[in-house]
């Protein structure tokens, strides 16, 4: 029988705090249960190996919110070291090197007076190359005014025929009446504003983890999760049914329409790298998500008549 050591006793009681269940922190950690149980009973002879244990623990930290460093650092006489695993590896990298032979030093010795003679000759090379373009300077520049002046005349009555021709063209375009596609994306562009405007989304409850949000007065529905950092999420329908589940990396975002559903469910593990919007509203979190990390978002979506 194990007993709860310091560090699994601290780790529990950070778990308790956040209101997480084994099955919770299973499903945010992605680490089997009975690792979990493991690691706050001090049971590490059950882990795959050492670097598991240290990696299981930091991923337990980062999930309830403490510094894993600094847990690690103030527990170190309760965590297996890794230092042992390590040495084979790198007494393999000392019996490894080669000594270097005889006739490699010689050509070591040689190679300062080899690059000295090297840089020498490019610094001449660069001398020579730029004297030649200073001296062939004043004939390329006289033959290029010549070119100018020759062209000058010609140019100036294309450029002004082109210019007035351009002119003429915008004019009519501008008298021309837009496009029934045009009008079609402008009206397209004022119904989406008219619905953002006039739809309500409000919370009407939150307690714990849990908070729940009305949103009536629109006919969409469209849900944009977006990541701060690397936040794992988990949406389903008011059904159960899983939409999508997983980490989103930093500055991605994961859209999904419930348009033609009646409610959505959202599982956040890092609420403060977590970005919510509603139809391109964003929504504000009645529960701070500094101060509570996992949250249990849920919208329920009455669509106007």
């Amino acid at each position: 029988m194990f007993y709860l050591t310091e560090l699994g006793n601290r780790l529990k009681e950070a778990r308790e705090a956040k209101g997480l269940s084994l099955e919770d922190l299973q499903e945010l950690t992605k680490i089997q249960k009975r690792y979990l149980v493991g690691i706050e009973e001090g049971n590490y002879s059950m882990m795959p190996g050492k670097f598991y244990v240290r990696a299981f623990i930091k991923q337990y930290c980062e999930a309830v919110g403490l510094d894993s460093e600094e847990i690690l650092e103030q527990y170190k006489s309760e965590v297996p070291s890794v230092y042992s695993e390590e040495i084979p590896e790198q007494l393999s990298r000392v019996q490894s090197r080669k000594t270097i032979p005889a006739g490699d030093s010689k050509v070591v010795e040689m190679l300062p007076k080899i690059l000295a003679v090297v840089l020498v000759i490019g610094a001449a090379i660069l001398i020579y190359v730029l004297v030649s373009n200073y001296m062939s300077k004043p004939d390329s520049a006289d033959k290029k005014d010549d070119k100018q002046s020759e062209s000058v005349g010609y140019g100036k009555s294309e450029e002004f025929d082109k210019e007035e021709k351009d002119a003429s063209k915008k004019q009519n375009e501008e008298k021309q009446p837009a496009s029934s596609d045009e009008k079609k994306e402008d009206n397209d562009d004022a119904k989406k504003d008219e619905d953002k405007k006039k739809q309500s989304l409000a919370v009407i409850s939150s307690s714990g983890k849990n908070s729940t949000y009305e949103l009536k007065d629109t006919d969409t529905f469209k849900l944009m999760v977006t990541s701060k950092g690397s936040p794992w999420v988990g949406i389903k329908n008011g059904e159960g049914k899983l939409l999508y589940q997983g980490t989103i990396d930093k500055d991605k975002s994961e859209e999904i329409d419930f348009s033609n559903e009646k409610e959505a469910v959202i599982n956040i593990g890092r609420a403060y790298e977590t970005e919510i919007f509603v139809n391109d509203e964003k929504l504000e979190y009645s529960i701070s998500p500094t101060e509570v990390n996992t949250q249990l978002v849920t919208i329920q979506f009455t669509k106007a008549e």
